[in-house]
C-alpha cells in the first residue's frame, strides 16, 4: 500500500508532465495502480534509434520519493534487455545514489540519454547499428500488439495507423491495379476501332457520291447532243 506522501509526490509528477510536457518521453501512470507507471521513449534524429519508440514501465516503491524506482523496458531495442531491470544510477540498483529530488520526468531523460550511449550496465545487450535500425522501424508495430500500450497510448495506435494507410497509398502508386492496366489497351482498341470505322465510312461515301455527279454529267452531255439535230433545223 502506498503511503500518503508517495501518493501525493506522483500526481503532482503527473499533473507537471501534462502541464509541461519532455521532449522525446510520454508517461503516464497505471489506471489502477499509481505506482506503476508506462512510459514510451522516443528514439531521438541522428542516432540509430531515429524513428523508434520504446515502450517500458517504472515501478515505484511505497516509499516514494525516498526510494529509487526499478526501471524496465519492453520493446525489443538492441540497448537493453526487454523485461528486464535496467541498472541506472536512478534506479534500485543504486539506492546509495538516488536522490528524492529526482522526478520521472528526470528518470525517463536519464534513461533516454543513457540508452544512446553504449557503456555496459546490468540489463544492456551489445547490438550492430543495422540491427538496432531494424528495430526501431518494426518498434511501433510490435508495441500495438500489447493491449496495455493500445489502451494507455492511443495517439500512437493512431500514428501507427496512418502509416500502414500512407504505405498502402505508396505500394498502389508504383503497383497500379492490373484491372487498371488492362483497362487502358482496351480503351485504346476501341478508339482505333472508332477512328478506322469512321475513315470506312468516309471512303464508303466518297465511292457512293462519284457515280452520282458523274451521272448528271453524263445525262446533261447526252441532253444537249440529242439536241443539237433539233437546233439545227
Amino acid at each position: 500500500m502506498a503511503e500518503k506522501s508517495c501518493i501525493k509526490r506522483l500526481q503532482k509528477e503527473y499533473r507537471a508532465l501534462c502541464k509541461e510536457p519532455v521532449s522525446h518521453v510520454v508517461a503516464r501512470p497505471s489506471p489502477n495502480d499509481i505506482l506503476e507507471w508506462h512510459y514510451v521513449l522516443e528514439g531521438s534524429e541522428g542516432t540509430p534509434f531515429a524513428g523508434g519508440y520504446y515502450y517500458g514501465k517504472i515501478k515505484f516503491p511505497s516509499e516514494y520519493p525516498y526510494k529509487p524506482p526499478g526501471i524496465s523496458m519492453t520493446t525489443p531495442n538492441g540497448r537493453f534487455m526487454t523485461q528486464k531491470k535496467i541498472c541506472l544510477s536512478m534506479s534500485d540498483f543504486h539506492p546509495e545514489s538516488w536522490n528524492p529530488m529526482w522526478s520521472v520526468s528526470s528518470i525517463l531523460t536519464g534513461l533516454l540519454s543513457f540508452m544512446m550511449d553504449n557503456s555496459p550496465t546490468t540489463g544492456s545487450v551489445n547490438t550492430t547499428v543495422a540491427e538496432k535500425q531494424r528495430l526501431a522501424k518494426a518498434s511501433l508495430a510490435f508495441n500495438c500488439k500489447n493491449p496495455t500500450f493500445r489502451k494507455l497510448f492511443p495517439e500512437y495506435v493512431d500514428k501507427y495507423n496512418q502509416q500502414l494507410l500512407s504505405e498502402k497509398l505508396i505500394a498502389e502508386q508504383v503497383s497500379p491495379d492490373p484491372s487498371q492496366e488492362n483497362s487502358t489497351p482496351m480503351l485504346e482498341r476501341v478508339i482505333n476501332s472508332v477512328g478506322e470505322d469512321a475513315l470506312k465510312d468516309r471512303r464508303i461515301n466518297r465511292k457512293q457520291s462519284f457515280p452520282t455527279w458523274m451521272m448528271f454529267l453524263l445525262v446533261s452531255i447526252f441532253g444537249v447532243v440529242m439536241a443539237l439535230p433539233l437546233l439545227q433545223l
